[in-house]
């Protein structure tokens, strides 16, 4: 197929390479010029495109000559309005139907959910009333309206492995909350993921997309301290306060996905 990635980042780099690697012909974006020339020199077509949340350069039509679209862009709720996000998703919506592009990939987060002291499944019903985030909230919902192609949404829990070590975020804090059960994923696992949706033609469905298995933050920080060389948190809450979620996955791994990294005591890191 010829795909186009709408943000080669942390975890759209590796995938181009994956899907390349298949025998898929890829495409992608940065915001950054030198980014883009970087990973042009290594194989990998980029074009600028900046939405802002408007498009600040000229489209690049190459890009949109594609089979299918995956839109890989963060929300950026903390430096941006609610709605610039969501705008960002129109003007690629309008790029979509005006190229007639068939199938969408958007990446979303398990942010969506709120934290309540549950477990939060693909069934639970979200509004602007109870999200978590309302910019992704908002981004799905003007995906999945009107729409005249295929689309599944993906809801990623927190994107870790590699150089991204949880633990050493948090590394000397005090009070640190360490009671919550995470909800991560490892890089490696996030690509396959997007390999096997596209293999078993998962369309038309969202997925919650987090290793099986849900630690204590206390017991991962405390092992990649151990693990890597650096300081665990100074103190941990108590009494425990903040609130969280469990993101439940049984609909994902009925489709027979196998995690290479289950467990996020398991996780791999390169410091």
């Amino acid at each position: 197929m010829k795909i186009s990635i709408i943000g080669l980042g942390w975890l759209g780099t590796p995938l181009a390479r994956e899907l390349q690697q298949q025998g898929h012909q890829v495409r992608g974006t940065s915001t950054s010029r030198e980014k883009c020339d970087s990973l042009n020199t290594a194989g990998i077509c980029c074009f600028q495109f900046v939405l802002a949340p408007y498009p600040k350069l000229p489209v690049p039509e190459a890009l949109f000559d594609a089979d299918l679209l995956l839109i890989n862009i963060p929300p950026s709720t903390r430096t941006k309005p609610a709605d610039f996000h969501p705008k960002q998703i129109n003007q690629l919506k309008n790029l979509i139907t005006e190229h007639q592009i068939s199938k969408i990939l958007y990446v979303s987060a398990t942010s969506v959910y709120p934290s309540e002291n549950q477990l939060a499944r693909e069934s639970t019903v979200l509004s602007l009333a109870n999200t978590g985030n309302p910019s992704l909230l908002n981004a799905e919902n003007l995906l999945w309206k009107k729409k005249g192609y295929d689309l599944t949404v993906i809801r990623f829990g927190g994107l870790l492995g590699d150089d991204r070590i949880p633990g050493k975020y948090f590394s000397g804090k005090e009070n640190v909350a360490g009671h919550p059960p995470v909800n991560y994923i490892h890089r490696r696992d996030a690509v396959r993921a997007v390999s096997w949706i596209l293999d078993k033609d998962l369309w038309n469905e969202t997925y919650n997309i987090v290793s099986p298995e849900h630690p204590s933050k206390k017991e991962v920080f405390e092992k990649n301290a151990a693990e890597c060389g650096f300081p665990p948190p100074v103190s941990y809450e108590s009494p425990a306060r903040q609130k969280w979620k469990k993101i439940g996955t049984e609909k994902w791994e009925k489709t027979g996905f196998q995690f290479m990294y289950p467990d996020p005591l398991d996780f791999t890191y390169r410091l």
